[in-house]
């Protein structure tokens, strides 16, 4: 029998090589003092920006796990910004030594982080209440801002782009855990943003327990049946109060975006984004969208 270690080294890295699967490529090559170069000449992190009559809200974007600020949004926070966005994003669950790679550690440590990023930003535009737009972990995690750190008074809508509101089974890798002693403690330990993921945690019993929502905000959920990471596809739905979950292909059944399309570039889910977060001038999301 191979020793307990050699075993588990391939199946750890197998479940953090699907989570990589939620960030973009270019990750890897970007520098930080790059990035924020890159985001504050596509006009967003400006907080010089004033909310407009017509968008009287920023809108704050929570990047996926092992993602960050700038590479999860270099198509989404240009489309928010041309029409008429105040736009920021925030990293968040950096682990010490782990550069650009974020949304490992403790999700509600992470959340915490979210909440001092939303007051920055509200004391900077003088806005009351802020939009929330997460991708993958960025989608979820601000629910337990809103739920426990009193975060709903302070956010009029959260939306999330294939969101794993109820975690994630990896299709099906996390069921071999109990088969490998010590490989779930190994994981917690190493990266417990991951931990926190995983169908059943601790973490996602707590966020879930007593209602999926909070009142007052408005909560969208975006969807793609073909998503690989964030599985089965249908436990990103919520339910409760105020709840719009949408599938992608409901809406263009030839969107073959899956998990990491639909936050990076896919023009459909964004103008439901748009939609979502200016209801009251909402237009038909098709298949055309994606020339929009």
């Amino acid at each position: 029998m191979l020793p307990w270690k050699r075993v588990l080294r391939p199946l750890t890295a197998l479940l953090l090589t699907a989570a990589v699967a939620a960030v973009p490529a270019a990750t890897a090559h970007a520098s930080t003092a790059t990035a924020t170069a890159t985001a504050t000449s596509s006009g967003w992190n400006d907080y010089a920006c004033k909310p407009s009559a017509a968008h009287p809200r920023p809108v704050v974007l929570v990047h996926g796990t092992l993602g960050n600020s700038i590479d999860n949004w270099l198509s989404l926070a240009p489309y928010l910004k041309t029409r008429g966005y105040c736009v920021y994003s925030v990293d968040y669950g950096q682990l010490p030594g782990v550069p650009l790679f974020h949304g490992l550690g403790p999700i509600d440590k992470s959340a915490q982080q979210l909440s001092d990023f939303v007051d920055q930003v509200l004391s900077a535009t003088g806005a009351a209440k802020a939009d929330l737009v997460g991708h993958s972990q960025g989608g979820m995690m601000p629910r337990y801002y809103l739920k426990f750190l009193g975060g709903a008074a302070k956010v009029n809508a959260l939306v999330g782009l294939a969101p794993d509101n109820h975690g994630t089974d990896l299709d099906g890798l996390t069921h071999l855990l109990p088969y490998f002693p010590g490989a779930g403690d190994l994981i917690k330990a190493t990266t417990p943003g991951l931990a926190d993921q995983i169908t059943g945690s601790a973490f996602l019993t707590k966020l879930n327990e007593g209602g999926d929502t909070v009142p007052g905000v408005h909560y969208t959920v975006i969807a793609t049946r073909y998503d690989e990471v964030a599985t089965p596809w249908r436990s990103q739905y919520l339910s409760g109060g105020d709840v719009h979950n949408v599938l992608l292909q409901d809406l263009c059944p030839l969107d073959l975006s899956e998990h990491v399309a639909i936050g990076l570039f896919d023009r459909i889910a964004f103008h439901e984004v748009a939609n979502a977060l200016d209801p009251a001038h909402a237009t038909a999301t098709t298949c055309a969208s994606a020339f929009s």
